[in-house]
């Protein structure tokens, strides 16, 4: 059996604070956005940098720590999958977006006494 690798890890700042919800069983699930910024010096000596904005979703016990720990601007470290979702609007129209499933999450900035990370194991079970 040939094997597949789908593995992201990031390293950025909130740009929202994490949002919480909780599917019809009950399971918490924590959205929020992730800009990491990355920087380089041109063939001219120009500086330079760029942002690229990931939506994170994280499931279960990690959703409630993200929820309890982070807030705009919190930096963090990010590991996960990509998952492309796929809906239709009411109007029929389809759309699609390209997800991280964290499954691990850890603070790297200190804001007050929360733990310095966190992580589950089922992140990407639904419910």
């Amino acid at each position: 059996m040939t094997r597949g690798l789908n593995k992201v890890m990031l390293i950025g700042n909130l740009g929202r604070d994490p949002e919480l919800r909780y599917t019809p069983s009950g399971r918490p699930v924590v959205s929020f956005s992730l800009a990491a910024t990355r920087n380089w010096v041109t063939a001219d000596g120009t500086r330079r940098e760029a942002t690229e904005w990931f939506d994170i979703v994280a499931w279960g016990g990690l959703a409630e720590i993200c929820q309890q720990h982070l807030v705009k601007g919190s930096r963090v470290y990010i590991e996960g999958r990509l998952k492309t979702r796929e809906w239709a609007d009411r109007d029929g129209q389809r759309h699609s977006r390209v997800e991280v499933v964290a499954n691990e999450m850890i603070m790297l900035d200190n804001r007050g006494s929360a733990p310095a990370s966190g992580s589950a194991q089922e992140a990407d079970r639904p419910a």
